[in-house]
């Protein structure tokens, strides 16, 4: 009980608007797990609703962790349009996803007909807007000069924020392409759950852990760092493994065979 408290306390001051965002794109995961389990719908020989799935999930992951972190601004009022930024955009972006899977047909990269080029356009629209949004946020965190947390943490906050970022801007390189493997087009045999290609390089792999430098860099702060130095040098490594999936994508070769 005493375990039960101290969570609900911890989460008492942070931002309920995103930690409940969060917690409805998560079951929104769900049901679309369920979906791909209990229906035969496919597109390009997986479940239509596997995409779906990934993005919920990892769009919840995303809210969570901005719930967590915008608690540390002083510029609440900022936080507040970014949170209805965030909600609404990113619910757009999952919205013409799941349409698209019901629809069976693929979400991104899709120009073939008049709705599936505006489908597209919105994702793109949607997206481009919380990427220039975030930007500006993780300009607050670095002209802000006191925070109520460990400056540990804050340097890797903001050193997450700029590895997410650059990760975030790869997938305009995928849209360029109008595909994300190298070496072959999309439909190829992928691994399970994530469906990265297992025989050609695929560019979501990078873009995957670029995003998720968010969650993983503060978290291995927490376990393993104890000075500034420590921080810079796992955001460093951890950058430098992402720039490999990166590099090893674009000369054709598969993360995992």
């Amino acid at each position: 009980m005493d375990i039960l408290d101290s969570f609900l306390e911890f989460f008492k001051d942070k931002n309920k608007p995103l930690l409940l965002y969060a917690l409805l794109c998560f079951f929104g995961g769900l049901i679309c797990l369920l979906l791909s389990k209990y229906s035969n719908l496919q597109v390009s020989g997986v479940s239509a609703w596997a995409k779906p799935f990934n993005f919920f999930i990892s769009i919840s992951i995303f809210a969570f962790s901005m719930a967590l972190y915008l608690d540390y601004l002083d510029n609440q009022k900022q936080v507040t349009i970014y949170c209805w930024s965030f909600m609404i955009f990113l619910s757009i972006e999952l919205l013409m996803i799941a349409v698209q899977a019901a629809r069976g047909r693929k979400s991104h990269y899709n120009i073939d007909t008049p709705l599936d080029r505006v489908i597209f356009a919105l994702m793109g629209l949607s997206i481009t807007v919380i990427l220039i949004h975030t930007i500006y946020i993780t300009f607050l965190f670095f002209i802000q000069k006191q925070f109520s947390v460990s400056d540990e943490m804050i340097l890797a906050i903001k050193l997450s924020l700029i590895i997410m970022v650059i990760f975030m801007l790869e997938g305009y390189v995928m849209i360029s392409l109008s595909k994300h493997t190298i070496g072959s087009e999309d439909v190829t045999k992928g691994i399970p759950a994530f469906n990265w290609s297992k025989n050609y390089g695929d560019l979501r792999v990078a873009h995957f852990f670029g995003m998720h430098a968010l969650q993983i860099i503060p978290i291995l702060t927490f376990v393993l760092a104890s000075t500034k130095r420590d921080v810079y040098l796992i955001a460093f490594l951890y950058f430098v493994f992402v720039t490999f999936t990166l590099i090893q994508a674009w000369q054709g070769r598969p993360f995992i065979k």
